[in-house]
């Protein structure tokens, strides 16, 4: 597709804010700051991240998007492949933090996709965490050009470690609210999805995101489960400031503030808020101290971005 000068800013800001969600929320993961704390890129927490570090959020995230720059499919066949081979390669360079159920299928070491979905289908007990919401981010961006391929994509990936109904929905939801921020610049793709869903997706989470835009952190404290992960994000989006790019800053350190697993709930927020203020809106020190595996920064977040819409064709071909 042919972005204009602003979607092409938002397209960056996907991955970018994503970081910076991640690293922000990372020295608080697990409390939940007094309400006068001031929220800041400090590192430190449970994983003694340095300041600007992102943990396995990005990480995720950015191993999703080094396979679709390649401009191969991502939602199956040798594509899908790639991306199980990238999470392996991932998780082979020993990263401090890893999600339970994660951490279960990848121990695995099996890097074809249809292993690592039969593997996540074998485990028992609760699947639904946050996991594959928290990188789903970056497939919007290969699919820009089609919506229907991008839910696919969506629930493919996620279903590569998470074998859960609720994730499968959520990574849905917000990659198409993500792919439609970057195209139009607003955040109706959140309910528009609801629109385009079966029924029953609609009535199960049209309830909820109607309580995370009345309720508070306190109606759904699980974050770590994916359904209260993707209602707190949507709680720090909704309940901000949003009459100008200032409004990026203001709701990732609202989702820290909500506590409990804050990395991941501000990383989720930072990809739909980067899709809509763009990379632009994300604070220059903060960008600036933007790093993570394996061993890029924000610009090269931001070639990455690019790669990823343009699937593999030249940058002199747009």
């Amino acid at each position: 597709m042919e972005l204009t000068e602003r979607q092409t800013d938002r397209a960056a800001g996907v991955l970018i804010a994503t970081a910076a969600g991640d690293a922000l929320g990372a020295g608080y993961e697990f409390t939940t700051p007094a309400a006068d704390a001031v929220i800041d890129m400090v590192g430190g927490g449970m994983f003694d991240w340095a300041p600007g570090e992102w943990t396995d959020d990005t990480s995720m995230a950015v191993a999703v998007a080094e396979v679709a720059a390649s401009g191969v499919d991502i939602s199956r066949d040798d594509g899908l492949d790639a991306v199980a081979a990238q999470f392996v390669r991932w998780m082979d360079s020993n990263p401090p933090d890893v999600g339970n159920q994660t951490r279960a299928v990848l121990s695995a070491r099996d890097g074809s996709a249809t292993a690592m979905q039969r593997r996540a289908r074998s485990m028992t007990g609760r699947k639904g965490g946050n996991g594959s919401l928290m990188r789903t981010a970056p497939v919007a961006l290969a699919y820009l050009d089609d919506a229907e391929a991008c839910a696919e994509a969506a629930y493919q990936i996620g279903a590569l470690t998470h074998d859960d109904q609720r994730a499968g929905e959520a990574c849905r939801l917000w990659s198409h609210a993500i792919r439609h921020a970057v195209l139009f610049g607003t955040f109706n793709g959140v309910r528009g999805y609801l629109q385009v869903a079966p029924a029953e997706v609609g009535e199960y989470w049209g309830p909820l995101l109607d309580q995370a835009e009345r309720g508070t952190p306190a109606d759904f404290p699980k974050n770590g489960w994916v359904v209260h992960a993707l209602q707190t994000a949507w709680w720090a989006i909704s309940g901000a400031d949003d009459s100008g790019p200032h409004h990026l800053r203001l709701a990732l350190e609202r989702a820290v503030r909500a506590g409990n697993d804050t990395d991941t709930t501000a990383a989720i927020a930072g990809g739909l808020l980067g899709a809509r203020w763009g990379a632009s809106a994300v604070p220059d020190r903060w960008r600036r101290m933007l790093h993570g595996w394996p061993g890029y920064s924000a610009d090269d977040l931001e070639r990455l971005a690019m790669a990823a819409v343009r699937r593999g064709e030249p940058a002199d071909r747009r």
